[in-house]
């Protein structure tokens, strides 16, 4: 099979963002939040949990400290219970406290709206950075997680791995302006049909792009055969 060169590659990803904006046109964060600094702390329980339980978890979180004033003069005890469902409660705990003193006494109590400023907050990696940059203050960044490597890997739009690489080759292949949207679009389509053990190809908005099946399950796919958008 015959590998895509850098600008078939763009092309392709080009008519794979506008097929996911006909099919998720309201794609956003499915976090829910009314400052940047709820989603930014919304984002840090959301390591390893659903966003469904994270959104539980933060009403009553956020009832008690909605600002990062309130949660970092908070009791560590206390900030433990409340996020104790979301997983791994004693390091994400310490996180979002320290992350919120460090917003109180380096920003002004104001979350930080550069990528190298967010990720020197305690618990935040770039794709927390990113889905706060582009949902709170409308800087594009591509969003990693685990449903936009599945199913950019699938594509063949990457075979990379560590997912700083992977978000630095889809910025290579997209416009700086749909980086964001795609990212949600991205994640809503593996929520909705892109499983990780079953995808619904029969289905799939993208399936003439993607030649996946016919590669076989695993990671990285090879890259898809050229096909006739519709």
């Amino acid at each position: 099979m015959r590998r895509e060169s850098l600008e078939e590659r763009r092309a392709r990803a080009r008519r794979i963002a506008s097929r996911l904006r006909r099919a998720y046109p309201d794609a956003r964060p499915a976090l829910q939040f009314s400052s940047p600094f709820q989603l930014l702390v919304a984002t840090i329980l959301s390591a390893q949990c659903t966003d469904a339980r994270v959104n539980q978890v933060t009403a009553r979180l956020f009832a008690r400290f909605g600002s990062p004033e309130k949660l970092a003069a908070a009791d560590p005890a206390e900030i433990e219970a409340l996020v104790r469902p979301t997983g791994f409660y004693r390091r994400k705990a310490r996180a979002i406290q320290e992350a919120a003193r460090q917003i109180v006494e380096r920003f002004s109590g104001e979350v930080p709206q550069t990528l190298e400023e967010l990720t020197s907050l305690p618990g935040v990696a770039r794709k927390t950075a990113n889905v706060v940059l582009g949902s709170c203050f409308g800087v594009p960044g591509i969003v990693v997680d685990t449903h936009v490597k599945r199913v950019s890997q699938r594509l063949g739009l990457t075979r990379q791995q560590d997912p700083e690489k992977i978000e630095r080759e889809l910025m290579q292949l997209l416009p700086r302006r749909q980086w964001t949207a795609v990212s949600h679009r991205c994640i809503q389509h593996g929520r909705a049909c892109c499983h990780a053990r079953r995808p619904l190809c029969d289905r799939c908005p993208l399936r003439r792009e993607c030649s996946w099946p016919e590669a076989g399950a695993g990671g990285g796919s090879p890259a898809p055969r050229r096909q006739a958008s519709r």
